[in-house]
């Protein structure tokens, strides 16, 4: 893997869950790692999609960063991707065939209203 490659920073943040003063338990987004990363398109072509009965455009990345021990253990559901102050929720992560010397970590933009 070629380093010049890695030219955008990404933060990746961990989900946790916190008590509050009454005894609540909250779900927080916590900092979790920070890395280098090579952003692309999920697809070549521009894409819609229907949300809730409006089309939307379809904002997907792919980040591919280094294999390391934080990044091994990164799963759909527990991890989300903040870049260029957005929020990417992950779809799916490919480890490279175990390969232990990067991993492809596919991203929706999350929408806010």
């Amino acid at each position: 893997m070629k380093v010049s490659l890695l030219n955008v920073r990404i933060t990746i943040e961990k989900n946790t869950v916190v008590t509050d003063s009454v005894g609540n338990h909250l779900n927080e987004w916590e900092e979790y790692f920070s890395c280098a990363a090579y952003a692309a398109g999920s697809g070549y072509q521009q894409s819609e999609k229907q949300m809730a009965g409006v089309t939307v455009a379809d904002d997907g990345l792919v980040f591919t960063v280094r294999y390391c021990s934080e990044t091994a253990v990164l799963t759909p559901t527990g991890y989300r991707v903040r870049f260029q102050d957005a929020v990417y929720n992950i779809t799916s992560i490919d480890r490279m065939n175990y390969g232990h010397k990067s991993i492809k970590i596919s991203c929706e933009k999350e929408r806010r209203e």
